[in-house]
């Protein structure tokens, strides 16, 4: 099947990207409705993965900007963190054509699934501030980098790890570490996107119709997040990530 920008494929990716959008700014996991629909319009697997990057990148920018303007993310602190995650998702771009991913392929699901089940059993994933098990600098040292690589080497999830990383370790209410995963999951993306970029495989009339669809639906998202907290992040952050988990198990 070969790609045809007609405007019902197009009005369709918009829609997709609308609610995939709103889905990825409360718990991450947009992906699952993107990527095929990309796939199913007839995109070739590299130009998907580019162009979902591309479309990505975009609600997660204007769930970021939400997020600061309400006031959830000290943008000038968590600089660290932003360029400790940029660099990591450039190294793991550029080592995904180097490395074997069927390994991590089989690993990741599992990891999910223990990210479901803490959110789901753990007191700590709530709208409480909780106790710091490691220092920032730890954190963006160290976790952030390589989170970032992974999304920038194989990429289902990312969010999710962000957010309960931020939870489990920095002791992040629900609501503040999905805001902060927002912007790290926006940095990852762009530094990805801008290896994708210098490979040419960005479909951007498709990659824009659904960026438009992402601003929608992020903007709805983030605004879910900030009104309603772990009431509505929880059991979307469960679902998605076991979820993401079946898919990888079952469908890879």
């Amino acid at each position: 099947m070969e790609f045809v920008a007609t405007p019902e494929v197009l009005g369709l990716l918009f829609l997709v990207s609308l609610v995939a959008g709103c889905i990825d700014a409360i718990a991450g996991g947009g992906g699952l409705l993107t990527l095929p629909a990309l796939l199913t319009a007839g995109l070739p697997p590299a130009a998907a993965l580019a162009t979902n990057k591309l479309q990505g990148s975009f609600g997660t920018l204007i769930a970021s900007i939400t997020f600061i303007r309400r006031g959830e993310i000290d943008l000038k602190a968590f600089r660290p963190f932003v360029l400790a995650t940029f660099l990591g998702a450039v190294a793991g771009t550029i080592g995904v054509r180097l490395i074997d991913a069927s390994a991590l392929a089989k690993a990741i699901p599992v990891l999910l699934i223990a990210v479901a089940l803490y959110v789901l059993l753990s007191p700590r994933a709530s709208d409480i501030e909780a106790h710091q098990r490691i220092s920032a600098g730890a954190f963006a040292g160290f976790v952030a980098p390589l989170i970032g690589a992974y999304d920038g080497f194989f990429g289902p999830g990312t969010g999710s790890f962000f957010a309960i990383g931020f939870v489990a370790l920095l002791g992040f209410s629900l609501r503040r570490a999905t805001a902060h995963a927002k912007l790290l999951n926006f940095t990852s993306n762009i530094a990805s996107l801008a290896v994708f970029l210098a490979g040419g495989h960005v479909v951007w009339i498709a990659g824009l119709a659904m960026a438009a669809g992402q601003l929608v639906g992020a903007q709805v998202g983030a605004h879910l997040v900030i009104r309603v907290g772990a009431r509505i992040v929880r059991p979307i952050l469960v679902v998605m990530s076991l979820a993401l988990a079946l898919k990888l198990l079952f469908l890879g």
